[in-house]
């Protein structure tokens, strides 16, 4: 019995820390999302989306990259996509549906010792390529796959 108090007792006194820290302002939200390219997810051109978030729309086509996606989704609302690539020093991964209203889809920034490789699930609203940029080295790099939408994700 005396060892539930005491995990009880040290979890409701990280409780009442974490309460004080939230209630004072020294952990919100707002400080970890300071750095979210919000302009580059609400750009409505694939260059525009690619300069704000990367500095430069130029990319140079690399075999080393290789985008998995579905020839045809059933269902653009979860298109389950993964890119990766056998470049060095990757530092970021980033994913484009070309037609979309906003063609931006992710954008993951890896660590130096992590596998160039993500995979997830993004949203279409039609048929289009999908565009993985992979910024490696300081160079853009991508490959690109069509993708056929026979339901609209995105409203459609």
């Amino acid at each position: 019995m005396t060892m539930k108090r005491r995990t009880f007792l040290q979890g409701a006194a990280t409780g009442a820390m974490i309460s004080v820290a939230v209630g004072a302002g020294l952990l919100s939200p707002r400080l970890v999302l300071a750095a979210w390219p919000k302009g580059a997810f609400q750009a409505k051109s694939v260059g525009e989306a690619l300069q704000d978030l990367l500095g430069s729309d130029q990319t140079t086509a690399s075999d080393a990259i290789t985008v998995k996606a579905p020839d045809i989704a059933e269902n653009g609302a979860v298109v389950p996509v993964t890119i990766s690539t056998t470049l060095p020093d990757v530092e970021s991964i980033s994913i484009v549906a070309e037609k979309n209203a906003t063609p931006l889809t992710s954008s993951f920034i890896l660590g130096k010792t992590t596998e160039g490789f993500i995979s997830t699930r993004i949203k279409m609203g039609k048929t289009s390529n999908v565009i993985g940029v992979v910024k490696a080295g300081g160079k853009l790099y991508s490959a690109a796959k069509e993708v056929k939408v026979t339901i609209g994700g995105c409203g459609g």
